[in-house]
């Protein structure tokens, strides 16, 4: 078997009762013109400088990737030697430039920019022939490792890598290597990751027409056999970058005060911590990083990334991805020596990481805008903002002035939420349930058009525009959803305007 598919909703799954619709629709209009409409207000002058002094006017498609101008002459050493490792592309082992070699065995891009695109969002692919690069599928089966989070796929770990490096054998030494002209052993990849998409249609209260793209995926070409028969799979594409350590600069201590996992002021919203694995300090900790808060800091973020993504062992994780039904990927030869245990030092890894950190975020266009400013009061309106928590004030940072108590206005509560059945994965991650994904920050979301070639959004890229992003919200964000598709024409195009400028 060379396939593994997961079945389509059921035909019934996205019907709904016309009646009931309109009724709701009918209240949640009545219930609007309760409230005092809204009025364009003069924009808030801190809101501009969305990361405080971490903000750069910017205005090129390198807008993601450049260093906040507060930052001090060592911070921009470190910013721009660990920008050097994000860039660079990884070697096959063994190489002359050792401290850039060791790709794989298996991997899905050669460099960290080849899944985020001038540091912006990945995409799926988008066609049945191009290459899965910057989606990534997560796998696993039922139950729990208290230390991954998840159980992984017995053959094929937890994340499929689609490339590998290609295994030959000396025919005279016996030797295993990754390049040469000898004997081909081993496979490029472990599969390729196809999505296709069907389609649903619906409308808004005025009319007006709306389509989503409803995906399948699915795995051919498997390179050790079928998946197993319980196999879970969750496609997310990378995020964009901007302002990753002020979001690890939120204190603790605002998260949980927001935390309301029982919903005990019974408005609907009951935003969660994630328990997750700290791999340095070996204990249980909140997490706030990935798709689901399944990673606890931005170092063990970036560890994560380079061995799934890149297969560069590291001290968090030391392993290769190979698993013991892939012996030719066991037997590949690694960047690892006998002075440097790891594929990237301990060195290099935090300098990645404080190359991240020190990211800029882009500053705000078009704030004062009148259609704006009233995309801005229907935003918090309709109840986005019990999610998208538009300000926050970080902590002291060691070492870090230009992280340390900045008002920021990330537009996240960093908290996992049940979105509901349409973008549930089926998958848990550690404390979070297959239908749970964290708030993603909405600073920078306007410039993603400018800075990709191709602008999706959700965690897996299937809308193609913000209104569908906002279409396909269901669960804890119901009703937010629902007043949106109650909205008049041009009031939506006030929100999104209010989301691009952001």
């Amino acid at each position: 078997m060379t396939e593994s598919a997961w079945p389509r909703p059921r035909r019934g799954y996205w019907r709904f009762s016309a009646l009931a619709a309109a009724i709701f629709g009918a209240l949640v209009l009545l219930a609007l013109e309760l409230v005092e409409p809204p009025s364009p207000a003069s924009p808030d002058p801190a809101e501009v400088l969305s990361g405080g002094s971490m903000t750069r006017a910017m205005g090129t498609r390198k807008t993601f990737l450049n260093p906040a101008g507060s930052l001090s002459h060592d911070a921009q050493l470190r910013f721009f030697t660990g920008g050097s490792f994000f860039r660079q592309v990884w070697l096959i082992a063994p190489s002359s430039t050792t401290a850039r070699d060791g790709l794989g065995p298996l991997f899905n891009a050669r460099a960290c920019t080849g899944c985020h695109e001038r540091g912006g969002r990945g995409r799926p692919p988008q066609g049945p022939e191009e290459p899965s690069v910057s989606l990534a599928l997560r796998l696993s089966i039922p139950g729990l490792d208290p230390q991954l989070g998840v159980m992984p796929e017995p053959t094929y770990g937890d994340q499929l890598q689609t490339l590998g490096i290609a295994l030959t054998r000396n025919r005279n030494r016996g030797a295993i290597r990754g390049n040469g002209s000898a004997e081909h052993l081993g496979p490029i990849g472990e599969g390729f990751a196809n999505v296709e998409y069907d389609s649903r249609q619906g409308q808004y209260a005025d009319g007006e027409v709306w389509e989503l793209r409803v995906p399948r995926y699915s795995v051919r070409n498997l390179a050790y056999g079928p998946l197993h028969a319980d196999a879970l799979v969750s496609p997310r594409v990378a995020p964009a970058l901007a302002g990753m350590g002020l979001l690890d600069a939120i204190p603790l201590e605002a998260l949980l005060s927001a935390a309301d996992a029982e919903d005990a002021d019974g408005d609907g919203i009951s935003g969660r911590i994630n328990r997750v694995w700290d791999r340095a300090r070996s204990r249980t900790v909140p997490g706030r990083f990935g798709w689901k808060a399944s990673q606890p800091n931005l170092l063990q973020q970036t560890a994560a990334a380079f061995r799934n993504d890149i297969g560069i062992t590291n001290v968090l994780y030391p392993s290769e991805t190979c698993t013991e039904a892939q012996p030719s990927c066991l037997q590949a030869r690694s960047g690892r020596g006998p002075h440097t245990p790891h594929e990237i030092s301990d060195e290099l890894l935090a300098s990645t990481a404080d190359f991240l950190r020190l990211l800029a975020v882009p500053q705000r266009r078009n704030a004062a805008a009148q259609e704006v400013l009233q995309g801005r009061q229907l935003f918090r309106r309709i109840g986005c903002d019990r999610c998208h928590t538009p300000r926050h004030v970080t902590r002291e940072v060691a070492g870090h002035p230009e992280l340390s108590n900045q008002v920021i206005w990330p537009y996240t509560d960093l908290l996992l939420h049940d979105m509901g059945d349409g973008l549930a994965d089926g998958r848990s991650d550690f404390d979070a349930s297959g239908s749970e994904w964290r708030t993603p920050p909405l600073w920078g979301l306007g410039w993603t058009e400018h800075v990709t070639s191709l602008a999706t959004y959700l965690h897996d890229g299937r809308a193609r525009s913000l209104s569908e992003a906002i279409l396909w919200h269901g669960g804890e964000a119901r009703a937010a959803q629902q007043a949106f598709l109650n909205l008049p024409r041009h009031d939506r195009h006030a929100l999104v305007a209010f989301l691009k400028s952001l």
